[in-house]
């Protein structure tokens, strides 16, 4: 992997992290937050490419319409809607309701927040 891909892997993996339980964002959200300009696909990259294991909250990451990227029944599918679930986070024919789950960090949040002391330098 080359190295500009695996730092913005990093980037998107330590966002992921900061989604609090109980709550979900989009692929597009945690683009936005990480500073990667049109990245959805970059952030579903970033996940596909997740160690095993690894406890990057990857289940938080959802379509911004709300449903599961999965195809419904699969085991990936059953597994987030279990964890999810343990969460509190309700899901309806493999929705979530964006309006009552929806991560919405305040600015604090996101400037004080452990990742935001990253450098793009470093």
């Amino acid at each position: 992997m080359k190295p500009a891909t695996a730092k913005r892997n990093e980037k998107i993996w330590a966002t992921i992290s900061d989604i609090p339980e109980g709550c979900v964002a989009s692929y597009g959200q945690i683009a936005e937050i990480a500073g990667i300009r049109r990245g959805a696909r970059q952030v579903g990259y970033a996940l596909r490419h997740l160690a095993r294991g690894s406890k990057v909250p990857w289940y938080r990451v959802i379509q911004a319409s709300g449903k599961i990227a999965f195809n419904a029944g699969s085991d990936a599918f059953n597994e987030q809607s279990k964890r999810l679930l343990s969460e509190g986070v309700a899901i309806r024919n493999g929705r979530i309701d964006m309006k009552k789950y929806r991560w919405q960090p305040d600015l604090d949040e996101l400037l004080w927040k452990p990742s935001a002391a990253w450098d793009d330098d470093q």
